[in-house]
């Protein structure tokens, strides 16, 4: 998104997201899957004094599933990912909610815990049963040159997995126009990867990055769990359309993807292009 120069302080954050993949091959198959998403986003932060500060944010996403080329005899529609009678899922809905407690010591270092509440479940499960919850830790360091650098863990307590995974935050300002960061926004980005990106002009920006997607949900009343894995590389052009309205356009490629069904097997997916729009409401 372009700078926050001029933008004033604006706490409050509304955004809307589309993201449309192509159809992709499911395990060298005649079976083909088309994805595509829509993800509403709010949240604030506000500060208390000089030192502390809270967030919260939630969210629902709506992921449809597009299962292409079924039949009696393709080896897919007898496979894990569907009902012995052949039941396919083809809706998925999330729900998310996040609290932050943030701790500034002093100018140089930062600290932030915030826990985190998931509800994941495709369109043949039960809300109820799809309760994942978690919390995440980080620790940042801010130089002289405003540049920072960070650790940070996050703890999940995942549907039928619990998984400790720490990660590197980064943000560093190159010079006056050039910055590598993590792709945190919406649209192609993960919880892993590097972005970076070119201050045109205050309303113009342009990033080229790489991320890790990651997204598991409950697609079972017998506890099966489905968990899509996949690295996408993007070019991304963001327009801050006024100082409240920002607008981010995405063009990527998903590679190295797959699909497992919990204890049971791995599928793997076709490369596919993807590409997302992602309208963004401070306030």
């Amino acid at each position: 998104m372009a700078a926050d120069a001029g933008k004033g302080f604006r706490p409050y954050k509304l955004s809307v997201t589309q993201i449309s993949t192509q159809s992709t091959a499911i395990d060298n198959s005649a079976t083909e899957l088309q994805r595509s998403s829509l993800l509403l986003n709010a949240g604030a932060n506000l500060p208390l004094n000089k030192q502390w500060s809270v967030g919260v944010r939630g969210g629902y996403d709506r992921l449809d599933y597009d299962w292409r080329n079924l039949s009696v005899t393709d080896g897919n529609y007898n496979s894990p990912l569907f009902a012995d009678s052949g039941e396919t899922w083809d809706q998925i809905e999330r729900y998310r909610l996040s609290a932050a407690l943030n701790y500034r010591m002093d100018k140089h270092w930062s600290f932030m815990l915030a826990p985190q509440l998931q509800y994941a479940f495709a369109d043949t499960a039960s809300m109820g049963d799809s309760q994942s919850y978690g919390v995440v830790a980080s620790a940042m360091y801010a130089f002289d040159s405003s540049n920072m650098l960070g650790l940070g863990i996050a703890y999940l307590n995942d549907i039928d997995e619990v998984r400790t995974l720490p990660y590197l935050a980064l943000r560093w300002q190159i010079n006056e126009r050039w910055k590598l960061a993590n792709p945190f926004q919406a649209g192609f980005s993960g919880p892993a990867g590097l972005e970076l990106t070119y201050q045109l002009n205050p309303l113009w920006e342009f990033g080229v990055g790489n991320s890790r997607r990651t997204e598991r949900f409950l697609v079972s009343r017998d506890n099966i769990v489905v968990e899509t894995n996949e690295w996408v590389s993007y070019f991304r052009a963001g327009w801050q359309l006024t100082p409240v309205i920002g607008v981010n356009m995405y063009a990527g490629y998903y590679f190295a993807g797959e699909i497992e069904i919990t204890h049971q097997a791995t599928m793997d997916m076709d490369n596919q292009g993807a590409a997302a729009l992602d309208i963004e409401f401070r306030f």
